[in-house]
């Protein structure tokens, strides 16, 4: 019987590779993310990010919320996240601890005292694009994936800003998408004359 199950779980692997048209892969994957996966799972940190704001203007437990969120996309509870956010510095560079990364998007951390709170600006709007479109900018390696693009942030008075943004998800054994690499970066401009 147990062989049976793997035997499916791995036609139905291969089924999605074929259809896919992947060629790189990971050894044994039981099970292969799709597109729409890890587009969803973009678009689901573009939406946080603005609720996290909204809470906040509206008086309720944005921290709470946040907390929340932080467990749900990114996998500090399940092993490893390397997460470089765009506005982090000096020996606050990298977040590789679920409280580094709460710091970073609500500040009031102590231990963080650069921290602005990124997400509490509040964003009004929230959008990704991937490099080449949505399939190109998408390397797919069975329960894993990495996106590389751009992020727009909108605040509440029309100013955007746009970041470069590099996200590696992994599926979990509970089936849900979370960041375990996250890279942000304010786009290079060169100065006139360089």
């Amino acid at each position: 019987m147990k062989n049976n199950t793997h035997d499916a779980k791995r036609t139905k692997a291969q089924k999605i590779i074929d259809e896919l048209g992947l060629v790189y892969v990971e050894e044994g994957a039981q099970d292969v993310l799709t597109y729409d996966e890890v587009n969803a799972a973009q678009q689901a940190w573009c939406d946080a990010m603005v609720q996290i704001g909204r809470i906040k203007e509206e008086g309720g437990d944005y921290r709470k919320f946040a907390e929340h969120i932080i467990s749900e996309l990114y996998n500090y509870d399940y092993g490893k996240v390397f997460f470089k956010p765009t506005l982090a510095f000096g020996d606050k560079t990298f977040r590789n601890t679920k409280k580094g990364a709460l710091s970073y998007f609500i500040g009031g951390d102590p231990d963080y005292p650069d921290d602005k709170g990124f997400a509490l600006k509040p964003w009004v709007k929230a959008r990704y694009e991937n490099v080449g479109g949505n399939r190109q900018g998408i390397q797919i390696y069975g329960s894993v994936a990495i996106t590389m693009g751009n992020v727009w942030m909108t605040d509440k008075d029309g100013n955007e800003i746009m970041v470069d943004k590099t996200w590696v998800f992994r599926k979990g054994k509970d089936g849900k998408l979370r960041i375990i690499v996250h890279k942000s970066a304010l786009p290079y401009t060169p100065k006139q004359n360089e």
